[in-house]
Formats: C-alpha cells, structure tokens, sequence
C-alpha cells in the first residue's frame, strides 16, 4: 500500500492495558504478580515431579508436562510487559517486540486447544480401551503427538505473524488491550487485512472448531462408557479421572471462544481484556491446582521430593 506523504510507518506501539482503571493500578500490580509467580511455580512444580518421578512417567502425565511448559511460555509471554505498564506512565514496545509477543502467544495458545484434545483421546482411551492402553498410548506415540503440536503450532503462529509484518501501520498506534493481539492489531492497520482475517477464521475453524468436536466426541463416549459401569465406586474413579480436564476444557474454549472467534469490526475491548485474563493468566495459575495437585499420585511424589512436605 502506498503512504501518503504526511504518513508515517509506525514502529512502536502503545499498549492502552488498563490505564481507564489507574485507581486500581497498585491492586492489579499486586494481583498479576502474585498470579504470575503461582504460575511460575505451579508448573515448575509440576515439570520437575514429572521429570523426577518415575511414578509419574505416564502418558497423562507426560501431557501435563506439556501443558504446564505452554502455560509458562503464555503467561511469560504476556504478564512481564503487562506489570511493566502497569508501574509506568505509558507502555511502548517495538515493532518488533510485539511480533514475538504475537508470535510466543499464539504458538502456546493454539499448543494448549491441541493438547487439551490429546489429552480427552488419551482419557478415552484409559477408560474406554482400558486393556489396550499401553499399546495405543505407547512413548514413542506419546512422544510423535508432543512433537506433532509443538510444530504444527510454531508454523500457524509463524503464518499469522509473518501476515501481521506485511500490513502497514501509519496511525493511530494505541492497541487497545493489555497484549499484542490479532484483533486489536487488524483494527489499526491502514492496508488491507482481508488474508490476515480468512487465516484467522481457518485457524479459529481448526483449532476453536474441529479440535472441540473431536474433544465432545471424545467425551461422549467416555460418559457413554461410565454409565455402563455397575460399580458406583467404579464410575466415581473413571470420572475423577477426567473431572479436572472437563474443568479446564470449559474454562478455556469459553474464554478463547469470546475473545477470538467473532469479526475484527465487533471487537470489544473491555470484553476481550476480561476474556484475555482468563486464558492467559488466570488457566495456566489454575492448571497446576485443577489438574494434579490434588491428585494421590502427585502428592506422594511431592512427600518424596519434598521429605517436609505432608502426607
């Protein structure tokens, strides 16, 4: 697109983050640090007992571990620059910077979708094929699905922001939000966004759409499975098992539904803003509490690791 001559390539950005709530500034600085370093420690916690343990060395847990390295890689990506704006007058970041942050986030955020329905396959596996379990969810199986989401996630994140550096930005320079986001940025951008939005309607048909159909499917049969059981202690176990991931599952695709899946021009920053705390700070503080740390299995190997820690 050709600039006119009283227009200017922007090369940083101003992000708004919550400066419309300066009042809570000190609170919100208190609240995402005190979240930031949960999360931290939460899924370091649970990286290093996964690792260390031989107990844990299971698919279900070997998945967890994936997730927990995702979560850390989102709430990094977002939550430092964000407590940087909060203690400063105006938040800038680079051209550049908010490309990688653009980048970083949505590597973890679509890694998360596809781990969240590898994760429902592997329980419908463990209880509905209960005697082919090792065979169907073999290491190197294991192993191939890690490596399959990791890359097929860093190519969309690097489709999408590769797109992104193609567009030209000559004014305003204010992202609406507390984070590079797709929706924000499209919003600001004075050439043509047509391809950037049909990638982003493919993706959020890919990894919104078809990932949460396979996940209900995954599902129904595991209920389906459960409620054939005769042994009430029988169904209770089956469903403790998945109980956390279906916790998870509805936290997550709600909030990446409202925030992702609708048209750049119905954008709502308040909305996106809340809907963005919720996948990208409040899940991955959360997911270390929902998904293992009242587990049996993780709490013996935290007395193990831990001598002090309660049993």
């Amino acid at each position: 697109m050709m600039l006119s001559p009283n227009q200017t390539l922007v090369t940083e950005f101003v992000l708004e983050g919550f400066s419309e709530h300066s009042s809570l500034r000190l609170l919100l600085t208190g609240c995402f640090l005190s979240l930031y370093t949960m999360a931290l420690m939460g899924n370091i916690v649970i990286i290093a007992l996964v690792t260390s343990s031989t107990g844990l060395h299971s698919p279900m847990y070997f998945f967890l571990c994936n997730l927990a390295t995702m979560d850390i890689v989102c709430t990094s990506s977002v939550l430092p620059k964000t407590l940087v704006g909060l203690l400063s007058e105006e938040n800038t970041i680079s051209f550049k910077g908010c490309m990688a942050q653009l980048f970083f986030l949505l590597w973890s955020l679509s890694s998360e979708l596809l781990l969240l329905t590898v994760m429902a396959y592997d329980r419908y596996v463990a209880i509905c094929c209960p005697l082919h379990y090792s065979s169907r969810m073999s290491p190197q199986l294991c192993g191939v699905l890690a490596m399959g989401v990791w890359s097929i996630c860093a190519l969309n994140a690097s489709v999408h922001t590769g797109l992104m550096t193609q567009l030209s930005f000559c004014g305003p320079k204010v992202i609406t939000h507390f984070f590079c986001e797709i929706p924000p940025l499209l919003l600001l951008s004075c050439s043509p966004t047509y391809v950037n939005s049909i990638m982003t309607l493919v993706a959020d048909a890919f990894y919104g759409g078809i990932n949460f159909v396979l996940t209900l499917l995954s599902y129904g049969y595991i209920i389906a499975s459960i409620l054939r059981m005769r042994s009430a202690e029988g169904k209770r176990k089956a469903f403790s098992t998945c109980s956390s991931h279906l916790i998870v599952v509805s936290v997550y695709y709600s909030s990446v539904f409202c925030a992702y899946v609708s048209p750049a021009s119905s954008y709502s920053p308040e909305r996106s803003k809340v809907t963005s705390v919720l996948y990208s700070i409040l899940s991955p503080t959360l997911n270390p509490l929902i998904y293992t740390l009242r587990n049996k299995d993780v709490k013996l190997a935290l007395a193990r690791l831990l001598p002090l820690f309660p049993r």
